[in-house]
């Protein structure tokens, strides 16, 4: 059992984005739904809670209202070897979503993430290679492995 489960606070959307988030990582599943009773807050019936695992990891997402929003000071890191996997977790993640600078996003729910290419994680602790390797990540928004390369070989 997994001692730490992340937590994610949507309006209504819960079971929305848990699904979505299902449809693009391998390895992943919906887990348990809880519903509303007449306790509320929300109607009896509505989802309130929706367990699901991505790559084996538990999260949760709440149906708690429009009270509390999500907001670039978390995100989540998808680690990738090859520019097929940046492409494709970029391409479903930003789908109604909104790309940002150096590989980060926020997806249709607001949830914000960081599309990181090992090799550029290589490059930029390499000390001879890091400053041009930066400069060229902070010129992109979704990374392109070969331009980093390229231009951090040029140091």
């Amino acid at each position: 059992m997994q001692t730490i489960t992340t937590f994610l606070w949507f309006d209504n959307q819960a079971e929305e984005a848990a699904k979505f988030y299902v449809s693009i990582f391998k390895n992943s599943r919906l887990g348990g739904t809880t519903r509303y009773s007449d306790a509320g807050p929300m109607p009896k019936g509505t989802v309130m809670t929706v367990s699901f695992f991505l790559d084996g990891q538990e999260f949760t997402a709440l149906n708690g209202g429009p009270l509390f929003k999500f907001n670039e000071s978390v995100s989540f890191v998808v680690h990738c070897e090859t520019q097929e996997e940046v492409d494709y977790y970029w391409d479903k993640l930003t789908a109604g979503g909104t790309p940002s600078q150096c590989g980060w996003l926020k997806d249709r729910f607001g949830l914000s993430w960081q599309v990181v290419p090992k090799p550029v994680l290589d490059l930029i602790t390499d000390p001879a290679k890091a400053k041009k390797a930066m400069q060229a990540v902070f010129q992109m928004k979704k990374i392109d492995i070969r331009k980093v390369k390229d231009a951090a070989e040029k140091a």
